[in-house]
């Protein structure tokens, strides 16, 4: 089965570097990959609308490249199934979002970790493209694939923050990543994702996160960005996403020429 280059990285002690796409093309993938230093793509499922097909043909666009992997955000509901349908379809990472409390975390690692007595999970074999469809389902390659996909969650709602040391807690976790937006609307100040206190709080997150051995991942926009969290101890960033990228180019762009075209 496909070795797991994030799983590699976090084993052996090693940053890395991720994007995200909502553009729902495996083309989209291929362009990534072809850069040859993009560690992994991240689907943000949460957001655009995908299917099951779909899935596999991104997670076939993946595996063109040995060097890098994929991860996939999912919704609250129905975790279970988004989490093995795109693990099954060869997208080896998950990110939960909107996790509350350690009981839901318990979910989110059982949802990826296969059930044996040995690793607790309640993730069964299944006929699906990353084994093969039947070659090693429920094999123990099966079980360590298992093993190896690495488990995030997004740190972003009050509760979750106030429930932060029993989440960190729970076996399995291998990320986390912090949601500035939703924390502040959980707070009652939507839209103040760069609020002091909000800020604040993140860093809070990211320095128990590490105190607890689980690595925090930074999203960026900007290089530089990643310079203060570096500075925490940080080594994981996700920089960049599609939409957001063709946005600002085109605005700027666009103004550029309008500007030109003004003036001629």
């Amino acid at each position: 089965m496909r070795a797991n280059p994030l799983r590699k990285l976090l084993d052996e002690g090693k940053p890395s570097i991720g994007t995200h796409t909502m553009v729902f093309w495996p083309g989209m993938v291929e362009i990534i990959g072809h850069t040859g230093i993009i560690d992994y793509v991240e689907l943000v499922a949460e957001y655009v609308p995908y299917d099951l097909e779909g899935l596999e043909n991104f997670g076939r666009a993946v595996d063109l490249f040995d060097h890098m992997t994929a991860m996939i955000k999912v919704d609250q509901e129905p975790r279970t199934f988004a989490a093995t349908r795109a693990i099954g379809s060869g997208i080896q990472n998950v990110l939960f979002a909107d996790v509350h409390n350690a009981e839901e975390t318990r979910e989110c690692v059982g949802a990826v970790r296969a059930e044996t007595p040995q690793t607790g999970g309640h993730h069964g074999s299944g006929d699906r493209r990353f084994a093969g469809y039947i070659l090693e389902s429920g094999s123990p390659q099966y079980v360590q694939a298992l093993e190896d996909s690495v488990v995030a969650l997004m740190i972003e709602k009050k509760e979750a923050v106030d429930n932060l040391e029993e989440i960190l807690s729970v076996p399995g976790i291998d990320m986390v990543v912090w949601g500035g937006s939703d924390y502040s609307m959980s707070i009652g100040k939507p839209g103040a994702a760069r609020d002091p206190d909000v800020l604040a709080t993140r860093d809070y997150v990211h320095k128990k996160a590490l105190e607890m051995g689980i690595q925090p991942r930074a999203e960026i926009s900007d290089p530089e960005d990643a310079k203060p969290f570096l500075d925490q101890g940080i080594r994981h960033f996700a920089l960049g996403t599609d939409i957001a990228i063709l946005f600002n180019w085109w605005k700027e762009n666009v103004q550029k020429l309008s500007d030109i075209m003004d003036g001629a």
